[in-house]
């Protein structure tokens, strides 16, 4: 058998400008596993490290990374997504509707500027697999940070309703009022998932991290045909998506979303699309 070598680790030097990916936990992050190879691969001297950070130490540590002078972006994930976006200086319009940041970029004036792709990575991974948002009905679970960016993704992409659920009632109520003021009459606060007529259900909640965790729904009561996707990255196989692929269902993945993202973050970034030369 031949040995496999070893993949190149990035060379960090005095002039390494630093990135990094801030939550709670950070264990099943998959960003540096993607980031950094592009880096290596655009010759950039750069790394992306994972940081985690308790809520309550949020607002210290970001605070601090801010300072960091060769530190020029911060992502951000599960729990901290909210947090974040109030701690950068300016906001696009998508953090300003969805209340939520997964990115923030030091801008050169020095300033900090929020960025949320999390729903357009979300929609671009569902577009290459194939499924159509246009006039589709969404059960969405989870009005976090990720959950916010989605439904309104999913919105501007031409869903004609999405029912959103989440036990934190007043998360639930701002997100669907922000939502409705540009998407009047196709976003609701439901109790429980509207399962039955939908074409697509969609975990935005940390469920499914821990494999003690419930599902966030019961797939068994969706429609037959209809799609059921996952953010959660780690595990691939989450155990909602192996009961909703066991009766038939179509199963998109939460690394799909992180995949949808990349060309959106190498813009922002100023780096060149994977695959562009």
């Amino acid at each position: 058998m031949t040995a496999t070598a070893p993949s190149p680790q990035p060379s960090i030097s005095g002039s390494t400008r630093l990135y990094a990916v801030v939550g709670d936990p950070v264990a099943q992050v998959q960003s540096p596993g993607l980031l950094n190879p592009l880096f290596a691969d655009q010759g950039l001297d750069a790394v992306l490290v994972p940081v985690e950070v308790r809520p309550d130490d949020l607002e210290q540590v970001i605070r601090g990374l801010q300072r960091i002078g060769n530190l020029d972006g911060i992502f951000v994930t599960v729990p901290h997504k909210a947090d974040a976006a109030r701690l950068a200086d300016r906001h696009s319009r998508t953090v300003e509707i969805a209340g939520t940041s997964n990115v923030l970029r030091r801008e050169t004036d020095g300033r900090w500027f929020a960025e949320n792709f999390d729903g357009a990575g979300f929609v671009a991974g569902l577009a290459r697999a194939g499924h159509e948002i246009r006039g589709s009905r969404v059960a969405l679970a989870g009005a976090g940070g990720a959950g916010s960016a989605i439904a309104a993704a999913l919105l501007t992409a031409g869903a004609t309703r999405i029912a959103v659920t989440d036990p934190d009632r007043p998360k639930l109520d701002a997100l669907v009022g922000r939502l409705a003021r540009y998407w009047p009459g196709r976003v609701h606060a439901v109790a429980e998932p509207a399962l039955n007529d939908s074409d697509l259900a969609v975990n935005a909640t940390p469920l499914g991290l821990r494999s003690s965790d419930p599902l966030p729904f019961p797939p068994e009561a969706l429609a037959p045909g209809a799609a059921v996707a996952d953010i959660i990255m780690k595990p691939h196989e989450t155990p909602l998506l192996r009961q909703a692929a066991a009766l038939g269902h179509h199963v998109h993945h939460g690394i799909d979303m992180l995949k949808g993202q990349v060309e959106f973050y190498c813009e922002f970034f100023g780096l060149r699309a994977p695959g562009t030369g």
